[in-house]
């Protein structure tokens, strides 16, 4: 099994913030009660300094060219920024976390290898695909190159291969959304392709919360290159990740998902650490490429200086009009 640097840097972190916090808590229990009360005091206090100062940031001093955008510290949940949160929206491939979290919750084989069939390509009006219908792959890196790498047939086929059939998937989507919170959520689809899979900023903070206690997923989604290897005919492909900032040293990315639709725009979701906080950044409906990008740096320059910089004219226009396109009511209600 190949296992890439980063995810191993990742686990050493995260042993390491465990073994700290074990030793803190075995130090503080050889003290007497007060000493201990007074050390766990001052502790929590350093917590809730550190949240309240995210929390005093100037919200005047950020700018984001993002339809819908919110940030949410990951430890608190607490919104640290909303922009039109509570708009629902079409969300394209952001969609295919929900997708990897429902099949994972199966608890299914993640070594059996999936077939691709022509109903399944069928299902996504055959859309564009280097993957060889007839030929298999380990259901691991179905899941992987659908989240890396935005393979629409491997969401498909992930949907498709659930027990009870695609019509079972689509219901436990649509089940672990209520479960979590996302009430303003709805999957009709286990691709993104469909305009009607629609959520919120707000309930896909909620959704990348959520996948961030999957393993499997932190190591999938932050991939940045692979090479698939197929059978029934064997061959291999090779895949990169959607997400740029991946490939960025100066980003710690725990979670990742891009999405584009005409409807959606261009739609990034991501758990990263800023200042030794895991930060939730949701942007959708951008105008560009490259716009969530810039966002995700706006935002990160907000946190860590106070401001995030200008976007341009033609982004403001862009949301000028998508927000007309907009539900009026919606728009009133925000």
């Amino acid at each position: 099994m190949n296992i890439s640097t980063d995810y191993i840097k990742n686990k050493i972190k995260h042993i390491a913030q465990a073994l700290i916090s074990t030793a803190v808590c075995y130090s503080l229990s050889t003290l007497p009660v007060q000493a201990q009360t007074e050390i766990a005091a001052s502790q929590l206090s350093a917590v809730s300094s550190a949240t309240q100062r995210l929390l005093n940031l100037d919200q005047k001093k950020i700018e984001l060219a993002s339809v819908s955008a919110t940030v949410v510290d990951a430890d608190t949940g607490a919104p640290l920024f909303e922009k039109h949160a509570q708009l629902v929206m079409p969300i394209a491939s952001v969609t295919k976390l929900m997708t990897a979290m429902v099949t994972l919750d199966a608890k299914l084989p993640l070594t059996e290898r999936i077939l691709f069939t022509k109903e399944q390509r069928a299902a996504n009006n055959n859309y564009y695909t280097r993957i060889r219908v007839g030929s298999t792959l380990p259901r691991k890196d179905v899941i992987r190159i659908a989240l890396m790498s935005s393979e629409n047939l491997a969401a498909s086929a992930l949907g498709h291969t659930y027990p009870g059939g695609i019509k079972a998937f689509i219901n436990a989507m649509n089940l672990k959304a209520r479960q979590l919170g996302m009430i303003n959520s709805r999957f009709v689809d286990p691709t993104g392709l469909s305009e009607k899979n629609v959520s919120t900023a707000s309930d896909l903070a909620i959704m990348v919360r959520a996948a961030a206690s999957y393993p499997e997923i932190n190591k999938y989604s932050t991939t940045r290159g692979f090479t698939a290897r197929f059978k029934k005919p064997r061959y291999n492909l090779q895949y990169g990740n959607t997400n740029v900032l991946v490939h960025r040293k100066s980003w710690d990315i725990d979670i990742t998902k891009t999405g584009y639709l005409n409807e959606a725009g261009r739609c990034l979701v991501m758990m990263t650490e800023i200042n030794g906080r895991d930060t939730v950044m949701i942007m959708l409906n951008s105008y560009g490429k490259r716009t969530p990008v810039g966002d995700a740096g706006r935002i990160k320059r907000w946190i860590t200086t106070g401001t995030s910089g200008k976007i341009s004219s033609t982004a403001r226009h862009y949301q000028r009009q998508k927000l007309r396109e907009l539900n009026p009511e919606q728009i009133a209600l925000n």
